[in-house]
């Protein structure tokens, strides 16, 4: 079986894929968003606004975290 990112030949340790790299390089396109899996439902703009608003929350309470350093 060829590797599907280069087409090289694939090596049992990293099944499908040919090396670490191209496995990473394949998990990277999935994390990123250039992989999707499509979805028969409709998605409902308001909760896609609940989870973009929770997201920035966490992400700015993560950040805020990071800059007051908390006492051990």
């Amino acid at each position: 079986m060829s590797c599907p990112i280069c087409q090289k030949e694939g090596d049992v340790k990293y099944r499908p894929f040919c090396s670490k790299r191209c496995a990473d390089v394949d998990l990277s396109r999935w994390l990123s968003g250039t992989y999707a899996v499509p979805s028969m439902r409709e998605e409902d703009p308001e909760e896609v606004m609940r989870a973009y608003e929770e997201g920035q929350r966490i992400a700015q309470n993560d950040l805020l975290d990071g800059l007051i350093k908390k006492p051990h």
